[in-house]
């Protein structure tokens, strides 16, 4: 039998998940919206049925969130704790348009959350966040930018002789794919932080073991509830994300979906819970750098990479504070 506390996180767990639906949505849409290669309801329909089908295949991420970044048991206000502070920073970011990171706003949130319950950065497994939320934070961006420019390159010279209507053509036919890709790792990798959450809260309750895996209800809640909220739609961010960077053509646009993916499945396998914000704004550079350097307005790019820097401190800051308020209720 649930407690209620343990189905207030379980609640505020889902709330998260539907809005890093729509908040990320962009992510995965923004530029087949922006080349017409999709309409925005076809691509925002196609992103929900592909989060849904990314979300149930894999749960290394999940196993990295609940047993890979905390040694301590915790009460289940302090889960919860974390859950409203990625909320707040997550519905700040959209609000902003700023296309912010969920997942480092929810690990944030709980290493907040956890310092100022234990008034201790002890509990923390630091060779956890280290390897695989820090490195990664670096590592996945400089990949995608690189294999961005690079798969770029590989298309202008691939296609050199084609008319630019003919390349336009193909392109935005292959972008349809791509977009399926892309939305495919973003609920495998996105969905699964969420799970590692309610896991987690299961495991402290009581409810499920150390070493047990990610429940089947579980998988199916987050994937569709992450489905739902990508049917919703995030267009302040798709304007950043599709507009806002670089100018994107169908097959700029094939290439940084593709890129980003194959990325973000990388670090899939790795068990590193990574920003698909990230990684597709770098793809996105990087194929604008293959065209030519001053393509990309690098002012726009200074500003989500400050929004990057930002979210990690800020989602801890949330964490705590909403644990220390709790804490005063519970």
């Amino acid at each position: 039998m649930l407690s209620s506390i343990i189905i207030f996180v379980i609640l505020f767990a889902l709330i998260f998940e539907f809005i890093n639906g729509f908040h990320d949505t962009a992510n995965a849409i923004a530029t087949a919206v922006y080349t017409k290669a999709l309409a925005p309801q076809k691509a925002i329909a196609l992103a929900a049925v592909m989060n849904l089908a990314g979300a149930m295949v894999s749960e290394k991420v999940a196993g990295t969130i609940s047993k890979g970044l905390v040694d301590i048991e915790l009460q289940q206000y302090v889960i919860l704790s974390a859950l409203i502070g990625a909320i707040i920073w997550n519905l700040f970011t959209w609000w902003r348009g700023i296309p912010s990171s969920s997942s480092h706003a929810l690990i944030g949130s709980l290493i907040g959350a956890v310092m100022a319950y234990t008034m201790t950065a002890e509990h923390i497994i630091w060779s956890g966040v280290v390897s695989k939320v820090i490195i990664p934070l670096f590592t996945s961006p400089i990949l995608g930018l690189f294999i961005g420019f690079i798969c770029m390159k590989v298309i202008y010279k691939a296609f050199a002789k084609w008319t630019p209507h003919k390349v336009n053509r193909l392109f935005l036919k292959l972008q349809v794919i791509s977009s399926a890709f892309i939305a495919f790792s973003h609920g495998n990798n996105d969905a699964q932080k969420t799970m590692g959450i309610i896991t987690l809260a299961l495991v402290t309750g009581g409810m499920l073991g150390k070493e047990d895996g990610v429940p089947l209800w579980v998988k199916l809640a987050c994937a569709i509830v992450m489905a739902a909220g990508t049917s919703v739609g995030g267009w302040k961010v798709m304007k950043t994300m599709g507009s806002g960077v670089t100018k994107i053509e169908p097959a700029s646009g094939f290439a940084a979906q593709t890129s980003s993916a194959l990325v973000i499945e990388l670090m899939t396998f790795l068990g590193a819970p990574v920003s698909t914000t990230q990684v597709i704004t770098t793809s996105i550079m990087g194929t604008g750098t293959a065209r030519r350097v001053s393509a990309v307005k690098w002012g726009v790019a200074s500003n989500i990479f400050t929004a990057w820097i930002v979210t990690l401190p800020a989602a801890m800051l949330l964490g705590g504070l909403t644990e220390l308020v709790l804490g005063w209720f519970v």
